[in-house]
C-alpha cells in the first residue's frame, strides 16, 4: 500500500470516529429501510459478472446489519427481491433465489443470530417462490420467532402496491362476511391486513446507486419516512457513507404533517 493510501485510510478512520461520536449524541432511527440498488452496475464497472455483483451485495448487507446494530438501530427492512424482479432473465432470478436461500441457511447456523436474539422475518407474497426457498423461510422464521432484540426483515416477492391491493381484497371479503362495516375501516384496521401488521413504520429509508425514488417499497408504511439517497452502488457503500445517512436523519426535524 502506498503512503498516500495509508494517509487516506488514517484520515478516513479519524473522520469515521468523529461521525460516530456525533451520532451518539442524538437519537438514531428505530427502523431503517434499505433499497440495495446497484449490484449489477457495480459488477459491470469492474468487469465482474452480474451474479458476482449480487454476491458482493449480499456480503455488504452483512456489514450494514452489523453497523446498524452497533449504533442502536432495532429494526432493518431490506428490499431483497421485488415483484418487478420476476421480469429479469430466468437465470438471474434463479441465481438470486439460490443466493437468498443460501444466505438464510447461513443465518440458521450463525451463532450471532441466537446470541444477539435476532428475529428474521420475510414480508411479501411468497407464493411464486420456489418450494425450497419457502421451506427455508419457514425454518428461519420459526427458529427466531421468539427473538426481539433486533428485527431483520427481508422483503422478498414484495411490491408495495400489491401489498395494498391484497389488503383491500381481504378487507372487502371481511366486510362481506359482516366482520365490520365500511365506516369502521381506519388506518389501524388497514394495517392489520398488511404483510406484517406488527412492523413499525421506517424512520429512515436509505437507497444507494444515485436513484432518487422508492420503487414500490413499503408504500403504506413510508408515508412519513425520511429519505436518504447515496450516490454509491450498494456493494461499494462504506461505513462513512452509512454514518452520513444516519447523521443526515438526525439533523432533520420530523413534523409528521404538523
Amino acid at each position: 500500500m502506498s503512503i498516500a493510501n495509508r494517509i487516506g485510510d488514517i484520515a478516513s478512520g479519524i473522520y469515521e470516529n468523529a461521525l460516530l461520536e456525533e451520532i451518539k449524541k442524538y437519537k438514531v432511527p428505530n427502523h431503517l429501510g434499505i433499497i440495495t440498488d446497484g449490484n449489477r452496475r457495480y459488477a459491470r464497472s469492474i468487469g465482474l459478472s452480474e451474479n458476482e455483483g449480487h454476491v458482493k451485495g449480499k456480503d455488504k448487507l452483512e456489514e450494514v446489519l452489523d453497523w446498524s446494530r452497533d449504533i442502536g438501530i432495532k429494526i432493518v427492512t431490506v428490499y431483497a427481491f421485488s415483484t418487478e424482479n420476476f421480469k429479469r432473465k430466468k437465470n438471474e432470478v434463479n441465481f438470486l433465489f439460490q443466493l437468498i436461500n443460501d444466505s438464510l441457511n447461513d443465518l440458521l447456523k450463525d451463532e450471532r443470530i441466537y446470541k444477539n436474539e435476532i428475529n428474521v422475518n420475510v414480508i411479501g407474497d411468497i407464493g411464486a417462490l420456489p418450494e425450497y426457498l419457502k421451506k427455508t423461510i419457514a425454518e428461519i422464521q420459526d427458529a427466531t420467532k421468539n427473538f426481539d432484540k433486533f428485527k431483520f426483515n427481508l422483503a422478498i416477492g414484495y411490491g408495495g402496491r400489491q401489498e395494498i391491493i391484497n389488503a383491500v381484497k381481504n378487507i372487502a371479503m371481511d366486510v362481506c362476511r359482516g366482520k365490520f362495516g365500511p365506516d369502521d375501516i381506519d388506518e389501524k384496521i388497514f394495517r392489520n391486513y398488511l404483510y406484517d401488521n406488527t412492523l413499525s413504520d421506517p424512520d429512515l429509508i436509505l437507497r444507494t446507486s444515485g436513484e432518487e425514488r422508492i420503487s414500490n417499497f413499503l408504500l403504506w408504511q413510508s408515508a412519513y419516512s425520511e429519505l436518504y439517497f447515496s450516490d454509491v452502488n450498494w456493494p461499494e457503500l462504506k461505513k462513512i457513507d452509512f454514518l452520513r445517512a444516519i447523521l443526515s436523519y438526525q439533523s432533520r426535524k420530523r413534523r409528521f404533517g404538523e
